[in-house]
């Protein structure tokens, strides 16, 4: 037994609610009470204790046939984060699309008695679990529900804020229709490959943001999964987009990357790489995710920033992604923002992607200084920059 184990759960718990306050993850008592409150243990009971409460930990749920999650209890770090996003209230109507049941229990904590909530999946297995671990941690009243979320909010009346916890490419209508006139949707709004958990408040028909964080989660299934469009330029390399106008030449692209690799320095300071990242995927025209293993980055071929997919910029036959260098003449962050461009037309890429460097670090270095609006409906023809295209509407996004 481990010394963590042999502190007990109450105490683990304890800990993990200071240190999600250490980390701004918690910002008000409701959300800390809430996290006192829920045996997360008893969600994961054949996980050891101090996985179960480790603040950036998942629990798995349930995997597919490959061995992949496709069901997991998010990080805690993350859900506090969400649920000071929620701004939940006492009393309030309250739907969590995804379920585990950790989260719905949080939720009841805070909505308190005369509050509903309602935990939806499409999973009956993933129901079914939830359902067991919720009645076992004694928290009865949460309601479940097997359902596609994409139709399924339909009918199940207004509610005062909606949770998602999985990656959504689109918002469906009745995600919009469900929510009462000062209603909030948190999601997790997948654009172009990059996530950001959102925050919005209802905006005439649409969606206006209130705030967004970075966040990773296992996609939407049913009606409302991404399309998903992914390349392998060869073993532990990958290109992938959504948009269906960026062009992915699988044989093309490899040529590419065989061949010369040309570096260009922006004299732009790299910091805040999740807000560059968002930045970036928004405003380059033909926009991808490169993917690398570790192994491709250590033999040199590819650069870190694609250990977790980074930004790419394609045409038919060439590609362009985001670099580092030290250089503590750039600004306190003491890193140089760069490109690495592989092709024929490397060189006009990189200076394409150079330049959206130098943008964001002369104008919008810090955080929160996007806007992102969902607009229900067609989407305009030529669409400007920073809005992309959805099924149900497009999204937005602008830099103050």
């Amino acid at each position: 037994m481990t010394h963590l184990e042999t502190i007990g759960p109450e105490a683990l718990r304890a800990d993990m609610v200071r240190a999600l306050h250490d980390q701004d993850a918690i910002t008000s008592p409701s959300v800390a009470a809430a996290f006192t409150a829920v045996p997360r243990h008893l969600f994961a009971p054949d996980m050891p204790l101090e996985r179960a409460y480790d603040l950036h930990g998942i629990m798995p749920v349930k995997k597919d046939v490959h061995g992949l999650d496709i069901s997991v209890i998010s990080a805690p770090h993350l859900q506090a984060v969400m649920l000071e996003q929620a701004d939940i209230e006492p009393g309030m109507r309250v739907l969590e699309i995804g379920s585990g049941g950790y989260n719905a229990a949080l939720i009841q904590e805070i909505a308190g008695s005369d509050g509903e909530v309602i935990s939806l999946d499409i999973d009956a297995d993933v129901i079914d679990r939830a359902r067991q671990h919720l009645d076992t941690a004694g928290y009865t009243r949460v309601k479940t529900v097997v359902a596609d979320a994409e139709t399924a909010v339909v009918g199940l009346g207004l509610f005062d804020r909606i949770i998602v916890t999985v990656a959504t490419w689109d918002i469906p209508p009745s995600w919009i229709e469900a929510l009462t006139t000062a209603g909030r949707l948190v999601t997790p709004l997948t654009v172009c490959g990059t996530t950001r958990s959102v925050a919005f408040k209802r905006d005439g028909d649409g969606l206006l943001s209130l705030s967004y964080r970075l966040c990773s989660f296992v996609p939407m299934q049913g009606e409302g999964a991404a399309p998903d469009r992914k390349i392998m330029l060869r073993d532990g390399v990958a290109l992938q987009t959504d948009d269906p106008q960026v062009p992915l030449d699988a044989k093309a692209l490899d040529r590419a990357l065989a061949g010369d690799r040309l570096e260009r320095w922006s004299g732009a300071a790299y910091d805040l790489p999740d807000e560059l990242e968002w930045f970036m995927t928004l405003n380059l025209p033909a926009p991808a995710r490169l993917h690398a293993s570790q192994d491709v980055i250590d033999s040199g071929l590819v650069e870190a920033s694609a250990r977790l997919g980074v930004a790419a910029l394609v045409s038919a036959d060439s590609f362009a992604y985001r670099t580092r260098r030290p250089n503590s003449a750039t600004g306190s962050a003491g890193f140089e923002s760069g490109v690495v461009a592989h092709g024929p037309h490397a060189e006009e890429l990189a200076a394409q992607y150079a330049e959206l460097l130098r943008k964001w670090a002369t104008d919008y270095p810090r955080r929160g200084a996007a806007t992102i609006r969902y607009v229900p409906g067609p989407a305009p023809d030529v669409l400007p920059q920073g809005t992309v295209r959805k099924c149900h509407g497009y999204v937005d996004v602008t830099w103050a």
